[in-house]
């Protein structure tokens, strides 16, 4: 196949990214518009998702980037209605869907497995799996049909090994691991690609507890080689990889972004 000279180049790709209002989402909806993507911003709640656009808008605008851009589409990932309305409207607005990044997910609850509430495990399996499963089947289609897409699902060096306190968190995350590798090998023939993307500790709202006392922070990450917490803009760089030509023959595989935590 024919290698662009920028291998990073994603140009006129339209990338849907949920839970891009913050965070690890966002970031990697920022660095995907820098390369020229046009992306969909998606959450819950759109005034923060607006927020996340303009700001892209704006520096896409300031720097000449002509290509990258983003919109706004809300949604309930837990709602497949919902997500069907996601990739309509992406279809309406931008045409078809090149890149499908699933980065939402939850964990309402902290401690046993023996504590852990039936709302909550289902809530669990229903955000962080059951909805990609959903979505992913809703733009595998269009993908199929041209013979060219990229899927990836952030997941969780959670899913690598177990925890006492969020054990059914690890197991969803885990779950979407094995997800990946079977979406792998049932569509690879068709040249989509999809991979998974596991962070560390990294700095969002979702890990606030473990990273806002430095004392904690210290703790945490002693044992790791690079002694430190990552930043959501370096997990986006995993993702561009992955998205773009860069990546055009890597599936199937975990990347695990994590200052080295799972090897010490």
């Amino acid at each position: 196949m024919q290698m662009p000279n920028n291998l990073f180049d994603l140009t006129n790709k339209v990338a849907l990214i949920t839970g891009s209002s913050k965070g690890i989402g966002r970031a990697i909806a920022e660095e995907m518009a820098r390369q020229g993507a046009k992306v969909v911003i998606s959450s819950r709640k759109a005034d923060v998702c607006q927020e996340v656009a303009d700001g892209i808008n704006a520096e896409a605008k300031a720097t000449g980037n002509s290509s990258g851009a983003a919109i706004v589409i809300p949604a309930h990932v837990g709602q497949r209605e919902a997500l069907q309305h996601l990739v309509d409207e992406t279809h309406n607005r931008l045409g078809a869907i090149d890149i499908l990044v699933c980065n939402a997910a939850v964990n309402p609850f902290y401690g046993s497995m023996q504590e852990l509430p039936d709302d909550a495990l289902d809530k669990i399996l229903d955000i962080n799996i059951k909805s990609n499963h959903w979505l992913v089947n809703m733009v595998l289609p269009e993908m199929i049909e041209r013979k060219d897409g990229a899927i990836i699902i952030v997941s969780s060096v959670g899913g690598l090994r177990g925890s006492p306190v969020l054990g059914a968190y690890c197991i969803s995350k885990a779950a979407d691991l094995q997800l990946v590798r079977n979406l792998a090998v049932e569509n690879g023939r068709h040249n989509v690609r999809v991979n998974a993307i596991s962070p560390g500790l990294v700095r969002t709202d979702f890990a606030r507890a473990l990273w806002e006392n430095p004392d904690i922070l210290k703790q945490r990450t002693a044992g790791d080689p690079l002694k430190r917490i990552g930043e959501p803009r370096e997990i986006a760089g995993a993702a561009v990889y992955l998205a773009s030509a860069a990546g055009s023959f890597t599936t199937g595989q975990n990347f695990v972004v994590d200052g080295g935590a799972t090897i010490s």
